[in-house]
Order: structure tokens, then sequence, then C-alpha cells
């Protein structure tokens, strides 16, 4: 017999809905429906229901309890489960940057802290006890907020953005209102979140730097030639408008023109890659759970 609500003493089970990543699938709309079918589940089964737990977000419960031995995130942390509130003031920027006011570094520190605190929350009730942890992301590095490693990339983007404002191409309201979900953190940030959460021991802690054109395998200058900067700058841009453009056409719509954009992208990163060549700065840690 299938003991939904622990009658007679029982745990209530839990069930994990494994989805099927299918041509055709929008995952999108699928996932936007999950908090009302949560909330349909209380409604008819009661409080006590056992939780049905269906892989989306990882901000979100992912897996059972103890079911797994080992976990290994690849560059995915640093991203927000929400843009920072009360970042109004970030005017004519999509992120942190050298001319942000100091509740924006303020805002997108807190914001990270309560997400990577909830991310380790969740993930030690789904790991067994001396179970490891291995994540890899981007980070800056130092705890200077405004270091080139932290906010250069994303300063180009704008630039871009405010070129097309000035070309009539995007509203500027539009760009004062969009602000990217991301957060680079230092490494006394990630050692702080760890220590305080509690549910892990930090084992080991390295960081690297790559190049922001992944081809790029020049690690003995600090700037480009012109050509190799026109080079790299174009193969940033297809990198970041991958990871982008979700994003930006969700906030500006369909009318925005996403290859003028990123031409004028390219453009700002050459110049910029000309003059010092910024990396990447990427953080790898090892957890174990604790007893």
């Amino acid at each position: 017999m299938l003991v939904i609500r622990g009658e007679n003493n029982h745990k209530p089970p839990q069930f994990q809905v494994c989805l099927n990543d299918l041509f055709g699938n929008d995952f999108n709309n699928l996932f936007k429906l999950l908090p009302e079918f949560y909330a349909k589940l209380k409604r008819e089964k009661g409080e006590n229901v056992g939780p049905c737990i269906v892989s989306g977000s990882f901000y979100g419960r992912l897996f059972p309890d103890k079911s797994l031995h080992l976990i290994h995130s690849s560059f995915s942390v640093h991203w927000l489960s929400q843009v920072p509130e009360g970042i109004e003031n970030n005017t004519l920027n999509i992120y942190p940057a050298k001319t942000s006011p100091p509740n924006v570094f303020q805002a997108y520190a807190k914001q990270f802290r309560i997400d990577f605190t909830n991310f380790l929350k969740l993930r030690s009730k789904e790991i067994v006890r001396g179970g490891c942890m291995i994540l890899t992301f981007l980070g800056r590095s130092v705890a200077d907020p405004t270091s080139d490693d932290n906010c250069s990339l994303w300063e180009q983007l704008a630039q871009s953005l405010h070129d097309m404002v000035k070309e009539g191409l995007v509203r500027e309201s539009n760009l004062n209102s969009f602000n990217l979900p991301l957060h680079y953190p230092c490494v006394d940030e990630v050692r702080d979140a760890i220590k305080n959460e509690g549910s892990f021991s930090l084992d080991n802690l390295t960081v690297f730097q790559v190049n922001w054109d992944p081809q790029d395998t020049d690690y003995t200058n600090t700037n480009d030639s012109i050509d190799l900067g026109q080079k790299h700058g174009r193969n940033t841009a297809k990198h970041i408008r991958a990871v982008t453009e979700p994003l930006l056409t969700s906030h500006f719509g369909n009318s925005i023109n996403v290859v003028a954009l990123f031409k004028k992208f390219e453009k700002h990163l050459a110049e910029h890659l000309a003059n010092k060549k910024t990396r990447y700065f990427n953080i790898v840690i090892s957890l174990t759970k604790n007893e």
C-alpha cells in the first residue's frame, strides 16, 4: 500500500520525476507550472504529503534525501536566482560596474550570499554523510568588486547597448531596467558562506584564469595586436551571445537587433583587448558533507 500522508507514523515517501530532454519539449513553460502543481498537491493531499521533486532550478530540490555520493557542478552557481532588489539606480549599467553606486555592489553580494547558502543547504540534504561535492564557477581575483575581471566584460556589453540607445534602436528606460542575474564572488566570500552555512567542510580551493576567447592560447602577452584583438573579440562575442541572448530578448523583446548589438560588442571587445587582455577568474572547490 502506498502511504501518501504518513499515516501510522510512516514517513511520507519522496517522489522524483525525471524529465526526458526530447525535441519539442518546452521545459520553460513546464517549470513555470510547477508552483501551481505543488500548491494543488498540498490542497488535495494535505500539508504532510511527501515531496515531489521535479528536477529544475538548482536553487530548489533536485534529488531525494541522501541519494547521492558525488555532486559536480560546472559554471552554474555564479548565476543568481534573481536580479537583486533595490538596484534601480544602476542606470546605464547591466551589472555592477566601476560607475555603479555602492548599494549595487552590496545588493549583488547579499543575493549571492543568500543563494549560495541556500544551494549548500539543499545539496546537504541530497548527499550522504561523507559525500563529496565539486563546484567550478566564475569569480574575481580580489575583494574589490570594481576589478577588471569582475566588471570589464559586461561594461563592454553595456556600452554596446548604450550605443544602440543613442542610435534610437533601444529605449533608455529598457536599458536602465536591465541587470544581469550573476555575481562573481571573491575567494573570501566563498569561504565565509561555506563556514557560516556549516553543512560542508572545505577540502580544497583552487583558482585558475582563462582568456575571454576560449580559442586564445596566448597567456604571455598582456594585450593583443589589432588583428588578434579583432579575432578574439569576435570569438568572445559569439560566446557571450550564446549565454545572454535569451535574457536580452526576454527583456528588450524581439524588436532588438541582436546581430547589430553583438557587432558593436565585438568592436568594443577588440578595442579593450588591444589595450589589456582581461581574463576570466575561475574558482574550483572540493567539499565533504559533515558528519
